[in-house]
């Protein structure tokens, strides 16, 4: 359905898209995901025809974006970060000269409902644009994608600005459109992604650096493990000696306490099963462990350790938090 290949895009000296290639599957709900001028908005507007490429090219439905642009954008509903609204139109006003815009063809009153009752927009069909509530006018820019029944969506940042209800809307909403269209949502906000795409494409200055199922993502750090212990001790004795432990590479006191025990955040090197040993250590200093839970991978530790390369970043990762408040450097 959609096909990038070897995109490049410049701007004077700086390169914004690095020779970047992925496809889009019918049906797939994809994460275009990447820190903030990583290129994300610069690739979506290329393949929606707003930008030229330097080289490369974006295909929709088998049509090239820049040779054939007319068959390419009737097959795509773009909502980009600053939804294009005219806000001294009603709803109504607006809506319908989206429809004439694109030439549509089908029936115009029944399919502009159909979308309004989709987007939840019914209600305030007759008001005016400026006078909607941001989540309102969210929704009305995502009314204007769905004119013509593009095969094709593409949101980018459709939820910033809006309120945690609003933001949950949206996403169900997303979700809904995912049943009858391909989508692109472009988004830096990690549980987004998350809750929504079946699959994410990760891109950091320009690149590309991960693209995975949603389920698969957290193979990226290779086997890394972390666990929450629950350990009764002397909090500066346990903590000593967990830190010591051959195959821990980062140990952080968490604000949990039951009784005497005090709950541990625990991460091993990759591949490393660090929890027999740790039971024997624990077990040899009569400190029981009295619970103990595998807490897996959050996306937020594979955005950063994908996108932060830099040597600070990876000094950071050695770290070892000694106490709430302190830290040493190993």
């Amino acid at each position: 359905m959609i096909k990038v290949e070897n995109l490049v895009k410049r701007f004077g000296d700086k390169m914004a898209v690095n020779d970047i290639s992925f496809t889009v599957e019918d049906g797939e709900i994809v994460g275009f995901l990447g820190p903030n001028g990583a290129g994300k908005s610069t690739t979506l507007n290329i393949m929606t025809g707003y930008l030229s490429s330097t080289s490369g090219s974006a295909s929709i439905d088998g049509f090239d974006i820049l040779e054939s642009p007319t068959e390419a954008k009737t097959r795509i509903g773009f909502l980009p970060e600053q939804p294009p609204l005219y806000l001294d139109m009603t709803v109504e006003e607006y809506l319908n000269f989206i429809y004439d815009l694109k030439k549509c063809t089908l029936n115009r009153k029944k399919h502009i409902m159909e979308i309004c009752d989709v987007v939840k927009i019914s209600d305030v069909y007759k008001r005016i644009i400026r006078n909607l509530s941001k989540g309102y006018r969210q929704r009305v820019g995502i009314a204007q994608t769905l004119v013509g029944n593009p095969k094709v969506i593409i949101f980018d940042e459709p939820t910033i600005g809006l309120d945690p209800k609003q933001i949950i809307e949206i996403r169900n909403l997303i979700r809904m459109l995912g049943r009858d269209h391909t989508v692109i949502l472009s988004t830096h906000i990690l549980s987004e992604v998350q809750s929504v795409c079946d699959r994410i494409i990760i891109i950091n200055k320009g690149k590309i650096v991960a693209d995975q199922p949603t389920e698969d993502i957290s193979k990226v750090l290779e086997g890394k493990r972390r666990y929450m212990m629950k350990i009764c001790g002397p909090q500066k004795n346990v903590m000593d000696l967990l830190k010591s432990r051959q195959g821990v590479t980062y140990v952080e006191t968490m604000n949990e306490h039951e009784l005497d025990s005090t709950a541990y955040l625990i991460e091993s090197e990759p591949g490393v099963d660090i929890r027999k040993t740790l039971f024997y250590a624990l077990a040899e200093n009569n400190y029981p462990i009295i619970g103990i839970e595998a807490m897996g991978v959050s996306l937020e530790d594979i955005f950063i350790s994908l996108v932060d390369q830099t040597p600070q970043a990876k000094t950071k990762k050695k770290r070892v938090k000694t106490d709430p408040v302190k830290e040493e450097v190993q």
